[in-house]
């Protein structure tokens, strides 16, 4: 038996649907796409797939070796293009997730960039806030804000992200700017109405015996919303004062739009991180994705402007 033509035919039938459909695409009958999986499922002891005259299912043990297949396909592709005249070309499918908010800003604009420079590389970008299972739901990699749960996946630190109070100049020139935490209580404070992330409130560092504390408010105000965007919006009309992440008004704050308030006593800085499964091997095309990635986080412009550059 062939493995990687057996392999390839897995593939083809798995992602096509049919046998009819695979045979079409390489040119044989489908018989002969019938007798390599025969032979692939005889060789590994179990079965792949459950053919019927209508459809064609995966098992258990099918999915999962589809996904092993498609890699060893993508990885042996990569290294025949490493030493073809044309030297290191990356190729493949790349599936991305990453939190819908951020993702919008500061990973959907550089996707159809590094597209350009890899052409052959394909890409899908899911963006949701919920935390995607990358191994079971078959993505390469996460952009990821904040801290990590501890878990099984390789995190890669990018950039720091902190979080700080933010506010327009009308607002403070109408309402005053505070001085301590403890003061926000008699402000007008913008916050989520429900984030599990945020459940114990805004932190903030605090001077306590010599050092400093960790400490978390919770504030209140006339408006709250479930949606960061809309509070970030809000912010800007000059409603209030808001707690956001640098990643969503550095730019703001650099143009003047919005002005940082209580920065004596900011909480430490989290993380962006990108995460991947643990894998024996990273597909080249990963590795040039999160290099390509890094290069752009570790720019102070590429925040301060927005992003996009």
């Amino acid at each position: 038996m062939d493995k990687l033509k057996a392999f390839e035919s897995f593939v083809s039938v798995a992602t096509k649907g049919s046998l009819t459909a695979a045979a079409k695409a390489e040119g044989v009958a489908p018989a002969i796409m019938g007798r390599r999986l025969d032979a692939l499922e005889e060789h590994l002891g179990v079965k792949l797939m459950v053919r019927t005259t209508r459809r064609i299912t995966l098992t258990h043990e099918g999915s999962a070796f589809l996904e092993d297949c498609q890699r060893l396909l993508s990885d042996v592709a990569n290294a025949e293009a490493s030493v073809s005249a044309g030297g290191i070309k990356a190729t493949g499918h790349l599936r991305i997730t990453a939190p819908a908010g951020f993702g919008r800003r500061h990973v959907a604009p550089l996707v159809p960039l590094f597209h350009d420079l890899h052409p052959e590389v394909t890409i899908s970008l899911n963006l949701s806030d919920r935390v995607v299972d990358l191994a079971g739901e078959g993505y390469d990699c996460a952009v990821r804000v904040g801290d990590l749960p501890d878990s099984s996946l390789i995190s890669v630190r990018m950039a720091d992200n902190r979080r700080l109070c933010v506010a327009t100049p009308a607002y403070l020139a109408a309402y005053g700017t505070p001085r301590h935490p403890g003061e926000l209580a008699q402000h007008r404070c913008l916050t989520l109405s429900s984030d599990a992330s945020q459940t114990r409130g805004w932190a903030f560092s605090v001077p306590r015996d010599g050092g400093r504390e960790s400490v978390h408010i919770k504030p209140g105000g006339p408006l709250d919303c479930s949606d960061g965007q809309v509070l970030h919006d809000w912010c800007l009309g000059g409603w209030g004062i808001a707690w956001r992440s640098t990643w969503e008004v550095e730019a703001e704050i650099a143009a003047g739009r919005l002005v940082e308030v209580l920065a004596d006593f900011a909480a430490p800085p989290n993380g962006i991180y990108l995460v991947f499964p643990q894998r024996k091997h990273m597909t080249l095309r990963l590795r040039l994705w999160m290099d390509y990635l890094k290069a752009h986080y570790e720019r102070p412009e590429f925040w301060s402007k927005g992003g996009t550059q």
